[in-house]
Formats: structure tokens, sequence, C-alpha cells
């Protein structure tokens, strides 16, 4: 009885010890974590007998010799390391609870970090329609970041605009941005966020074949854009149309759209990709597989755009190339005055890390107490 008082202390102190730097180290996080795996939890049944495998199984496979006395070994040692013979086996058992516990991957279940960031809410407008299949040729140089391009490779407006889009979207810090795209209708690419790294990735999905692109629906597209700001509580609220063309479809007037964004405070930034010249757009390849180009003209309206962004206090830009094109994008924000707003994020944090290092650190240590100081005898 009193060796099992023994070994269940030492159990406990040694689940204490190597539960204090997990539990000090992300207190918060363990009250509400979750384990992504917790069918394997169904492993710790084996701990009691690993314990007792240790400690007490231990003695009953020691080989036995009988003997007339034992009044020799009386006078014998009987120190510290005769009372710790179990410790190499609770090491183990509370060793193996851990490094199980941690293959069931316990996570902190969505952990706010709330900051004050200075920022202000922007959606974009993206034009998809046919017309943005047109040329839209770049020099070197002209293109940001270090966009590398197949030979022979000519841009379409819709390619130049998604590398300019991409670029915008990584120079951005505490900005929340989302995304519109419209065609003969309009659709939600993404609302307003912080992942820039997933929006990015979404831009640069997008094709012209995604949705109906025979026509241009520019006030759906900006009362779309309206919604998403409808309920921001960022003060400076910013759309950012980007169009080659001119309203000839939609559910809802360019001039109603612009309307509802100045009820709900938001400035509307206008930029005309190319004007009314004839283009070359890409159709089809030829029998080598090379890119076939026809010539057209695409109509433009920019005095609705110049009216759209003088009514909402913004401001109206015509982008005939890429560099142009960039340039907008960027002159467009850096005359925002920014805006504090709570940026909420949500994380998942692997707390399983926590676990096992401290199993591992007990695994090394049984070894060492068994090789070393706690050997037994025969």
């Amino acid at each position: 009885m009193k060796r099992l008082a023994l070994v269940l202390l030492q159990t406990l102190v040694v689940l204490a010890l190597a539960l204090a730097w997990p539990f000090f180290a992300r207190r918060d996080a363990w009250e509400s974590a979750s384990f992504e795996l917790p069918w394997l939890l169904l492993g710790l049944v084996v701990v009691p007998f690993l314990l007792w495998w240790g400690t007490a199984g231990q003695d009953r496979r020691t080989p036995r010799l009988r003997i007339g006395t034992i009044h020799a070994f009386t006078s014998g040692p009987r120190g510290v390391r005769a009372k710790l013979r179990d410790l190499p086996g609770v090491l183990r058992a509370v060793s193996v609870a851990l490094l199980v516990t941690a293959i069931a991957r316990p996570i902190s279940i969505l952990r706010d970090e709330r900051s004050d960031d200075k920022g202000i809410d922007i959606v974009v407008a993206l034009d998809l329609s046919g017309s943005m299949r047109a040329i839209l040729d770049a020099r070197p140089g002209d293109l940001p970041g270090r966009i590398v391009l197949p030979r022979g490779k000519r841009l379409t407006r819709l390619d130049t605009a998604k590398i300019v889009l991409q670029d915008f979207i990584s120079r951005r810090k505490t900005d929340r941005i989302g995304v519109v795209v419209f065609g003969k209708s309009a659709y939600v690419l993404s609302p307003p966020t912080l992942d820039y790294h997933l929006l990015s990735e979404l831009v640069g999905k997008m094709t012209l074949d995604v949705i109906d692109g025979s026509s241009t629906a520019i006030g759906d597209g900006l009362a779309t854009a309206v919604a998403r700001l409808r309920r921001s509580d960022a003060q400076s609220k910013v759309i950012v149309l980007l169009t080659d063309g001119d309203n000839k479809e939609g559910l809802v007037s360019p001039q109603y759209a612009t309307h509802l964004a100045t009820s709900v405070g938001a400035q509307i930034s206008t930029i005309q990709i190319g004007n009314d010249d004839e283009v070359d757009v890409e159709d089809g390849f030829d029998l080598l597989g090379q890119p076939r180009y026809v010539r057209r003209r695409y109509p433009v309206n920019p005095e609705l755009l110049k009216w759209i962004a003088k009514t909402t206090g913004g401001e109206a830009y015509i982008a005939t190339d890429a560099q142009a094109l960039a340039q907008s994008m960027h002159a467009v924000l850096d005359k925002l005055e920014k805006t504090r707003f709570e940026a909420s994020r949500a994380s998942f944090e692997d707390l399983f890390p926590f676990l096992l290092i401290p199993g591992v650190v007990l695994v090394g240590l049984d070894a060492l107490l068994r090789a070393w100081l706690l050997r037994r005898f025969p």
C-alpha cells in the first residue's frame, strides 16, 4: 500500500511538471481547445496498463532466487534511488499519455486577435465583358513586379488588369478589399477581407468565360459593390470601377447605383481601360496554334464615368496602357484619408507541439534513468 501511494504521488508530480509549460504558455487557448482527431484519444486506455507494467509489473517479471535468509541484505544501502525505482515507469506512462494527446491534434477554436488598424474598405468592380479580350500591350518595365511572360504572348485588357490588381493587393497592409465582377450581370467574387493571399488567388483564376460577358452592366456592378459596403463600419468607403465599355444591360441604372453609393458614403473612382480607337482582339488560333487577331472598336462613355466619379467625390482616370493602369490604381488610394477600424482576424492555432515536446523529453529522461541512475539488478 505504501508503494502504491508513492507511485501515485510520483505520477501526479511528473504530470504536473509536464503540463506546467503548456498551461502557462497557452493558458487561454486550452480553455477553448478541441481535437481534430478525437478518436485517437482512445489510446489513453493503455496508459494505466503501462503504469502498472513499468512499476509493480516490473518486479513480477524480474528473475527470482530463493535463499534461506535475507539478513545479509538488511545492512545494505537503502537510499533515495531505491525509493525512486518506479520513476522510469511513471515517466514512460506520462510520456505516452502526452504523445497520444498530441497526435489527436488539439487546436484553439477561433481565437480572435483584435487590433486597431488604420485602413479603408475597398471594393473593386471589374468588367468581365467580352471587350476585355482586346489587346493591351505592355512594354518591358510597364508591369509591376517581376512578371515573366511567354515569348510572343500579348496581354489582353483582362490579363493586364489582373496583374495590376494582384500587385495592388500585395501592397496593402490594413485595407479590407473585396472584388465584384460584372458582365451582363454582376457577381461577388469576394467580400471585403484582410485575407490578401486568398483574394489574390481568386483574382488570378478569373477568366472571361466564368460569367456571361455578352454585355456590360455597369449599374449592376456598382450596385453590387455598394451592397457589400452597406454594413461597413469604416468611415472611408471606396469603390474602384474598372471598365472598358458603356452601360448596355442590367437591372440598375448607373445613375441610381451612384445614388446608392452616396447614400452609404462611398466614393467611386473610375478607371476607363482603353478608348474608342480600333484595337486588336484575340479571335481564336490558326493552324500552327498561334493566336489570330482581328481589328474591332468598342464604344466607351467617358462622360458617364466622369459624372459618376464627380458625383461621389472620386476621381476619373483613363488608362490606355499597362503603366497608366497601374498608376491609376495606386493614385486612387494614395489620396484617400485612412480611418481606424477594428479588424477581427479569426485564426486557429495548433497546440500539439506543447504536448509533443514534454512527451519526447520524458521519453529521453526515462531512457537515461534506466541506463545510469536507476538500473535494476539482476
